[in-house]
């Protein structure tokens, strides 16, 4: 799976607004946000570069004014992360990546579970943008460049969802990239504090995850921040398969 994920994370990258091939790696860029987490590069499975290649890499990214970041299945590429470190790249974080088939996944079941909606206005989009900035502790902010971003990828062969809560306040979503690889990648999912515990994250999972396999997707993987995520996803059918590495290169550092 390691290879499958990795292979995802490249063609996922090529469909940024700006994409280069260096090295052995490719960079994905957004113009509109200097966000590390959607600026960042990943190796090509089995990519073996070498301290030329890293020093092009981080070139490609101090020419942009962005922090030079890459994110990876390590397993896949063996001979990167040792390349990285020798040039100055520490470690952000390693995760855990789990993986959903037809096979494992199990929607909830309860009556009491939330109603499932797909946006489709702007106030809709917005309105979500702004669910996961306070999911997510004010990490990013809501902005139209936000909202926008998850109306390309609805559009874009993706899926998007939300929950309503009693009031039609978005209480929380969640996305998942379009399929390459035969996988995809479902990412950022949020409920605001006032309204966790009540199955919010596992009811936009499970229909994102089901609206993959309807189209044809063998799996889809996504990673988590911590146990209770962990537990919430698991009862939905998602089971572990290996990890993901982040290395990132502090800004006073120079190739």
């Amino acid at each position: 799976m390691d290879i499958q994920v990795q292979s995802f994370a490249v063609a996922n990258l090529r469909r940024r607004p700006e994409a280069i091939e260096i090295g052995g790696f490719v960079a994905g860029f957004d113009p509109g946000t200097d966000s590390p987490y959607l600026n960042y590069a990943t190796p090509l499975p089995g990519a073996e570069p070498t301290g030329r290649d890293v020093a092009a890499l981080i070139g490609a990214f101090r020419e942009r004014g962005r922090l030079p970041r890459l994110e990876f299945a390590p397993e896949a590429a063996p001979g990167v992360a040792p390349e990285l470190r020798a040039a100055g790249f520490g470690t952000e974080a390693v995760h855990e990546y789990l993986v959903c088939t037809p096979g494992t996944l199990t929607p909830p079941r309860s009556a009491d579970a939330p109603r499932v909606e797909t946006p489709a206005t702007d106030e809709e989009y917005a309105a979500l943008d702004a669910a996961l900035a306070e999911a997510f502790g004010g990490v990013f902010a809501p902005s139209v460049q936000g909202a926008a971003r998850l109306r390309r990828t609805q559009q874009g062969g993706g899926a998007v969802r939300f929950v309503r809560d009693q009031q039609g306040v978005c209480a929380g979503g969640a996305s998942c990239s379009p399929p390459a690889e035969d996988t995809a990648e479902l990412a950022g999912v949020g409920t605001r504090p006032a309204h966790r515990g009540r199955g919010v994250a596992a009811a936009v999972t499970a229909a994102l995850t089901a609206s993959m396999f309807a189209r044809g997707t063998g799996s889809v993987w996504l990673e988590y921040s911590g146990e209770g995520s962990r537990r919430v996803y698991e009862r939905v059918g998602y089971r572990p398969q290996g990890t993901r590495l982040y290395l990132s290169l502090s800004p006073e550092r120079r190739p």
